[in-house]
């Protein structure tokens, strides 16, 4: 069992500007814990390149603390622990030898709540995490990615005359699209979405979901949802999570999203889907 050091603060190395093809992310026999609090039990899942995992299951299940180990973000409370191995195209990102900044730079996140720099612009917010990772690239070069990540996350129309304007300019649902396009820029291999939709109306949901299916031969995508709609429609692959009263969760089933709504192997994938719990 790993029990993580917070005390460390890295430096972002700098890397090439080339971008990056999506990557297969294996966990395999993945436990995690807060403290003596078991809350993750030998989870084995395959998240394939370039297609969209859904992660599904009743709230306290372990979903979104699974997504966070999956790029090293679980180390970041203090307390916290984990067993086995995260595996980015075979190689264990949890080896001694890896550092946990290299992780999430190809592993990037999208959270809950949109959380773009308020009072800086929306150029100056898609190139945000290029500056941390210390590239350095030519203006033409920067104006290029600046365009082509507003245009993978469905922004690009609706902004390319304002690049100046300060990200809370945006509603809501650009604002979650404008933070896609953030972490698209950094040239990820592997985008976490941790519910990006649960504080969005239909129709800010709507492009948001076009955008997940319109990215996601540009990266490999793996969601967090409560909406089993929006699992349907965005991912390719489902995981049900679910934990037993004072249990750790664990998987259930998983596999191609319409065996797991349409065919499900387990009675309690069944009831879950169809809204009979959760």
């Amino acid at each position: 069992m790993t029990t993580f050091d917070t005390s460390v603060t890295e430096q972002l190395p700098a890397v090439p500007v080339s971008a990056f093809k999506p990557a297969a992310l294996v966990a395999e026999s993945v436990n995690a814990w807060f403290g003596t609090h078991h809350v993750l039990a030998d989870v084995d899942l395959t998240m394939a390149a370039g297609e969209v995992t859904a992660l599904i299951g009743p709230s306290g299940c372990g979903k979104s603390t699974f997504l966070r180990t999956l790029n090293r973000m679980h180390e970041l409370v203090p307390g916290s622990s984990l067993s086995g191995r995260i595996l980015l195209d075979g190689e264990d990102i949890y080896d001694p030898a890896r550092r946990p900044i290299e992780s999430r730079r190809r592993i990037g996140m999208v959270f809950q709540k949109a959380n773009p720099f308020p009072t800086m612009s929306l150029y100056d917010n898609v190139v945000a995490g290029m500056k941390l990772t210390g590239r350095k690239i030519t203006k033409a070069e920067t104006d290029a990615l600046v365009e082509h990540s507003l245009r993978s996350a469905g922004l690009w129309e609706e902004v390319k005359n304002r690049l100046e304007a300060p990200g809370s300019s945006l509603s809501g649902g650009q604002q979650q699209r404008l933070c896609i396009a953030r972490a698209l820029a950094v040239r990820p291999d592997v985008l976490l979405m941790d519910e990006p939709c649960s504080a969005l109306d239909p129709t800010s949901t709507r492009r948001v979901e076009e955008t997940i299916r319109a990215i996601a031969g540009e990266v490999t995508v793996v969601i967090v949802t409560h909406n089993m709609q929006q699992a349907r429609r965005v991912s390719d692959h489902c995981a049900f999570f679910l934990a037993a009263q004072g249990q750790p969760g664990h998987i259930v089933e998983q596999g191609r999203t319409e065996d797991i709504f349409e065919r499900p192997r387990d009675a309690r994938t069944e009831d879950y889907v169809n809204g009979r719990f959760g």
